[in-house]
């Protein structure tokens, strides 16, 4: 290793976490981006939102986002969630709290538990609603590019498609 200089490995970043970690990046399969935790209720009303990291898996966000609802004093009866929720700590925490899991069961856990009850697939088919909202979220082109570097104004961008949709909804339920 003549001629080239050698440095010390310093810690990254004088100390602070890995880059991205401040920006709600991370990679996924797509490449760089953003996760949208987003809770609504049966009309497709955004209540809570959450920004994380591409790669973070969507049930570490399941507890802090539902307990900003319920700080509200609001608790919903019933909770609709896909597999990716499909877990034993969120169905207990629901149950401990009075709500309702409409989960489906992963496909592991009927091999191991075939005795599981199956989910209430009536209620579990309102799940669509979530499904539009994401996807009116997705028509708002500063969201679904991100142009935004941080998240608390990539959040604020959230909230104003949010408050565009909310209107959108005063307006349509006003024609009388």
């Amino acid at each position: 290793m003549r001629g080239r200089l050698q440095h010390t490995r310093r810690t990254r970043r004088c100390g602070r976490e890995k880059r991205g970690s401040e920006v709600a990046l991370g990679r996924s399969h797509g490449g760089w981006g953003s996760k949208i935790h987003l809770l609504t209720d049966g009309n497709g009303l955004p209540l809570e939102v959450l920004v994380s990291a591409g790669q973070r898996h969507e049930s570490c966000f399941f507890e802090p986002l539902l307990e900003r609802l319920l700080d509200q004093g609001r608790t919903p009866a019933h909770l609709l969630g896909d597999k990716g929720y499909s877990a034993p700590r969120i169905r207990r925490w629901l149950t401990e709290r009075s709500i309702t899991p409409v989960i489906p069961h992963r496909a592991d856990e009927r091999k191991l538990h075939p005795e599981l009850p199956p989910v209430d697939f009536p209620r579990y088919r309102k799940r669509n609603v979530i499904e539009r909202t994401i996807g009116f979220l997705k028509q708002c082109r500063s969201v679904a590019t991100r142009y935004d570097k941080l998240p608390k104004c990539f959040l604020a961008m959230i909230k104003l498609a949010f408050i565009r949709l909310y209107l959108r909804k005063l307006d349509s339920s006003d024609t009388t």
